[in-house]
């Protein structure tokens, strides 16, 4: 109706017929006052001593949504993904007028039992956040089984007591060897040959352990990223400045441009995207000023090394390459695609079995984005945006396949397609004073990133409009999804 809320149907029926991020994302984009409920079937774990029978315990309720909901949040999850499944959480005990709300770090859940009644809310703050995708894989599997009212209480704490305890899945000699492999590939990927690939994997694996050495000493993430950006445009410098002695022609960009592909933060920037597109603009803009950090302190560790070379140390890097070298290597670079996508799987602790898929997504995604951009001749920012489309869509179908996040398959397949050239050259223009090429090349590094993000995000919303929830489940009658209600400037 024009001026209201229209009601939305949903589909009668036991819970967990329908995938639990489509039904949680209909009620969380419904006023609280109209959301309908579903039918629920006959618990059989009694209630708690401290409540009365048949009356759910809230505080423990709201407790196990704000513990899922910061595992989550911590792995990279979107905020509308970690406030739906919250809700399912508290939907599936019994709590049906809950209203979670996740702002950057902080974590809080309101439960109103009635309109007389005082509500009850809980808050929790994420304190540690790092990318754990086995984890991020159990906590969704446990999610499914709450919303499809499989585990009790005392189940779930002992699930999420174990999920806690796990190792992570690869040691951290392979993490580091995982850093070398991911930025010898990338140089490979933007036309390096063997020793540009042994200086990578060598620079990235000097600036992974020194970035550990201060983060073992609770330094900032600030300076972490900014020392481990140093070995690489370092060791670059001098092996370009002794290219007459050693009677080799080296291309310093790729060198560089692996180790800046080694520390872009593209999963912070896709989740800072969506969150923005889907309405969590608070959250957007922290998350977004989170990765201008991060890129200001890459931006601070290349630069001093590549004016200490200019000016300390005299190494004269006058006649370093200062646009791109393109090599028409179609086997190698997509060889090279797999093995960065495999190295972001391993630093992402992904777990084994989605590795298959999240390679052949990476490699299908470089594909697409060379024959636009270098058969085809379209710009690279379009290019980019169709294969971040396929990339999103693909990870989706996969993640509905498997009933599992999309962040597996999508975020290690976005690696080949990161804009590390642009912004090497940007920062190579503006340390030798071309300032007005030099900042050029770094905006378009920018709009590449963002173009990488929003692509990632239409091919999920995408993949939502036209894939089934379900294929063979009864009683299941698909409907729309609802979209977020915008203002009309007031």
């Amino acid at each position: 109706p024009v001026g209201g809320t229209p009601i939305l149907k949903l589909t009668p029926g036991a819970p967990g017929t329908r995938p639990w991020p489509e039904r949680m994302r209909v009620l969380l984009r419904t006023p609280m006052s109209e959301r309908p409920g579903y039918e629920r079937s006959a618990r059989s774990a009694p209630a708690d001593n401290d409540s009365a029978p048949g009356t759910p315990p809230v505080p423990r309720i709201l407790d196990i949504a704000l513990r899922i909901g910061e595992l989550l949040l911590a792995s990279g999850e979107a905020a509308e993904d970690v406030e739906a499944a919250m809700l399912g959480v508290t939907h599936a005990f019994g709590l049906d007028r809950c209203e979670p709300t996740v702002t950057f770090t902080l974590l809080s859940i309101s439960y109103h039992p009635s309109l007389v009644e005082s509500p009850t809310t809980a808050e929790r703050v994420v304190r540690r956040r790092g990318s754990d995708y086995t984890r991020l894989d159990a906590v969704y599997s446990l999610v499914d089984e709450i919303t499809a009212e499989k585990a009790t209480i005392e189940d779930v704490y002992r699930r999420l007591a174990d999920i806690r305890r796990n190792r992570h899945p690869y040691p951290g000699w392979m993490l580091a060897c995982a850093s070398g492999l991911l930025a010898g590939s990338a140089s490979v990927l933007v036309g390096g040959d063997w020793v540009v690939f042994l200086v990578s994997f060598l620079g990235a694996l000097l600036g992974d352990r020194a970035a550990w050495w201060l983060a073992d000493r609770g330094f900032p993430e600030f300076y972490q990223y900014a020392l481990a950006a140093m070995p690489p445009a370092l060791l670059a410098a001098a092996l370009f400045a002794a290219r007459h002695e050693l009677d080799y022609s080296v291309q310093a960009s790729a060198i560089i441009t692996g180790g800046l592909f080694a520390l872009i933060p593209g999963r912070p920037l896709v989740a800072a995207v969506q969150d923005g597109l889907t309405g969590y603009y608070i959250t957007a803009a922290a998350r977004l000023l989170e990765v201008l950090y991060l890129f200001i302190g890459i931006v601070c560790g290349i630069s001093a090394m590549l004016y200490l070379a200019l000016h300390a140390f005299h190494m004269g890097l006058a006649g370093v390459d200062t646009a791109p070298v393109t090599r028409d290597r179609p086997i190698i670079q997509i060889l090279a695609a797999a093995g960065l996508t495999i190295a972001f799987c391993v630093l992402m602790q992904s777990d084994r079995p989605t590795l298959g898929w999240a390679v052949a997504n990476g490699a299908a995604g470089w594909v697409v984005y060379a024959v636009i951009n270098r058969q085809a001749g379209l710009s690279a920012v379009v290019a980019t945006v169709v294969a971040a489309i396929l990339v999103g869509l693909f990870g989706q179908l996969i993640a509905r396949f498997y009933g599992g996040s999309t962040l597996p398959y999508v975020i290690p397949a976005l690696g080949p397609l990161l804009p590390g050239s642009s912004l090497y050259y940007g920062l190579l223009g503006i340390t030798q004073n071309h300032i007005i090429p030099g900042l050029l090349s770094t905006a378009r590094s920018g709009a590449l990133a963002l173009a990488l993000a929003v692509g990632v995000s239409l091919g999920g919303e995408v993949s939502r409009l036209f894939l089934p929830a379900v294929r063979g489940a009864p009683g299941i009658v698909p409907g729309r999804r609802r979209a977020a209600k915008r203002t009309r400037g007031f």
